[in-house]
């Protein structure tokens, strides 16, 4: 926040212009919080203005813009993702099936947020992976008999199940062999 980059030293804010607008310089070897323009500006927080050439009804035209920010804001983040961990193709097709799975993967988060809130839940992202990451199964074998174990549902992916209408298997279920074909 602009009052703990005040706390850290003046020269800290000299190269934020976003800041610098909510200065003032009482004198010149410290700058002070503009509070009247900060309260002045604050009169316009949540406001925006929407120019369309469409004849669509002014709700409609500002619902389709927020569905707008909701996919920037997802291609940020996965982008964000992408940055973390470079992936490099080498052929024409390679690229195109990660761009294909890269806008599956979008329309199969909306269809999700679609359903979650169908069923009144809003779960933080984050937290959800977590708990889907915590979801897991093994094998195991004891006197000659194989058994999957599941890990215990934990946090708000139960309710993300019930949802999506996907049942989970049993927390301890026989092994059965896998078919010969």
């Amino acid at each position: 926040s602009l009052r703990a980059k005040l706390k850290q030293g003046d020269k800290s804010l000299v190269g934020n212009s976003a800041y610098r607008r909510y200065l003032r310089t009482p004198d010149e070897q410290h700058f002070t919080i503009d509070e009247a323009r900060i309260a002045d500006e604050a009169r316009y927080d949540g406001l925006y203005v929407l120019r369309t050439n469409t004849r669509l009804h002014p709700l409609t035209v500002m619902l389709r813009y927020r569905e707008l920010l909701v996919v920037e804001q997802m291609f940020r983040s996965h982008k964000a993702l992408l940055e973390t961990r470079p992936i490099f193709h080498q052929t024409e097709e390679a690229i195109r099936g990660h761009v294909f799975c890269t806008f599956l993967a979008l329309v199969l988060r909306k269809e999700l947020e679609d359903r979650l809130a169908v069923a009144q839940l809003k779960p933080e992202w984050h937290g959800l992976l977590a708990d889907l990451d915590r979801l897991q199964e093994i094998e195991v074998e004891q006197d000659g008999k194989r058994f999957i174990l599941r890990t215990p549902v934990t946090g708000v992916a139960g309710k993300v199940f019930q949802a999506v209408g996907v049942a989970l298997p049993p927390q301890i279920r026989d092994a059965k062999p896998a078919a010969v074909a």
